[in-house]
């Protein structure tokens, strides 16, 4: 039974948006990533099947204690998988209804004229045959190595390196062992879609994260300066707070929240294997922080990533899950506003990163237009990454200063990302690049593919050698 509840409470993050199938797997407590991981990928690509045969046998009506990613689970398994393997009342419920499944499942078959279970996937699909190839993008973990140190590990676990990529149509040619250096950010490597480093004992040793280049966006344009005080404010699973951290050299201190035990518990592991240290984890609502709290009257810079839709993550749900409801959305975009109005109430917020990883218009340039007018001339939008190439949709004036990312434009996750800085002398950060940034520019005009970083990053990296 441990496996089935394991695998609904990865079906149900998912829905909720709280992270990637992979991410919500491995940072499960169930022993055997593998089994669950396989379990879940093969619910979500049957979800359609599995929700025309619980519609049409009436499973959730008659027993309405079942959740529905409980439900998706079970009879997955006992019609397309291995059979229950569980024991308990979950699996006796099953099988008493095992009779009207299965003759549901003939008559869907008998209606879309198939005569095979896989043949259901067909007119179902979401996803389709020009579906975008993501391409597996790794951080190095700077806080316990350095890109150099990286690279020669992977060269001698039999990959080539090719350099560093000089444009985004390089890294869709990307096949077997080679790799990239990304064109943008200056530590993240860029490997073929689907290539697994979950076993691998960089990531196990947290020398490396698993993290879409998008996902990145936000920490390396808030660019806070080291020994800052940063709040990270939806923190859990904890990627961008462990590139806060590298962004901040492990100096200063981090303040991350988030309202769930469980992922609180897991994020603090995943922090400690990165090396992580000046940080505080907090279980509790951001929305009931109080702006004026002297433990924050240093907090000069904001990480803001709340709860939203997902529809961004191509990789993540089915095409059908991917799009939420009218009311969804307007829930969503409705706690999204009243959150980052809270963000600015803080007096010393010098700097803020507001992302979604929505594609949605409600979700992104309407909630920042929002709050920018309910803030009058108190904040305003910088124009972040200005040779990014895909720009936030012209919703009002000056909603181009955004960023977007998408697998057509950028080969990332549906992404949106918006940096908001207080207007006035004391502005924090008058560049609109983060430093880091402007040396990745320096390098896209002057130096050749397959240069090495500039040495002034280097300098101290090479105390851990993996």
């Amino acid at each position: 039974m441990a496996l089935y509840s394991a695998a609904a409470a990865v079906l149900s993050g998912l829905e909720r948006g709280e992270g990637g199938l992979k991410s919500l797997v491995y940072g499960s407590d169930f022993p055997h990533a593998r089994q669950l991981y396989a379990l879940v990928a093969e619910t979500l690509r049957y979800g359609p099947v599995l929700e025309a045969l619980l519609d049409g046998a009436a499973l959730l009506r008659v027993e309405k204690k079942l959740p529905l990613p409980l439900a998706k689970v079970l009879v997955y398994d006992l019609l397309f998988g291995k059979g229950l393997k569980c024991g308990g009342r979950w699996k006796a419920l099953a099988r008493r209804h095992r009779a009207r499944l299965e003759a549901e499942l003939a008559r869907l078959k008998v209606r879309r004229g198939v005569s095979r279970n896989e043949d259901l996937l067909e007119p179902a699909s979401g996803a389709g045959p020009e579906a975008p190839q993501v391409p597996r993008y790794v951080r190095v973990n700077v806080l316990k190595t350095c890109v150099d140190d990286v690279v020669e590990f992977f060269k001698r676990q039999g990959y080539s390196f090719l350099g560093r990529a000089s444009s985004v149509e390089e890294l869709k040619t990307l096949s077997g062992k080679k790799f990239l250096l990304d064109l943008h950010l200056p530590e993240l490597l860029v490997f073929p879609p689907q290539t697994d480093f979950h076993e691998n004992r960089l990531y196990t040793s947290g020398h490396i994260i698993l993290q879409d280049k998008a996902s990145c966006l936000p920490a390396f344009l808030l660019s806070p300066s080291a020994g800052s005080h940063v709040i990270d404010a939806c923190a859990a699973p904890g990627n961008k707070t462990s590139h806060l951290a590298a962004l901040l050299k492990n100096k200063g201190h981090i303040f991350a929240f988030d309202v769930d035990t469980k992922r609180l518990a897991t994020m603090n592991t995943m922090l400690m294997r990165a090396g992580v240290t000046s940080f505080k984890l907090t279980q509790q609502d951001f929305l009931t922080v109080d702006p004026h709290d002297p433990k924050y009257s240093k907090v000069k810079y904001i990480l803001l990533d709340p709860s939203c839709s997902g529809s961004g993550m191509v990789a993540r749900l089915p095409l059908e899950e991917a799009v939420p409801s009218a009311e969804r959305l307007q829930a969503l975009a409705g706690f999204q506003r009243r959150v980052l109005s809270h963000a600015l109430r803080f007096p010393a917020v010098q700097r803020l990163a507001y992302s979604t990883c929505s594609v949605r218009r409600e979700e992104n340039e309407d909630v920042v237009h929002a709050v920018l007018q309910e803030q009058g001339s108190a904040f305003r939008l910088v124009n972040a990454f200005p040779s990014w190439p895909c720009r936030g949709l012209a919703t009002f004036p000056g909603a181009e200063c955004c960023l977007r990312a998408s697998p057509a434009d950028t080969l990332t996750q549906g992404f949106f990302v918006a940096v908001l800085e207080r207007c006035g002398e004391e502005a924090a950060v008058p560049s609109s690049l983060p430093a880091a940034t402007e040396e990745s520019l320096q390098q896209e005009e002057g130096v050749e593919p397959g240069a090495a970083p500039p040495k002034k990053r280097r300098r101290k990296k090479q105390r851990v050698k993996v």
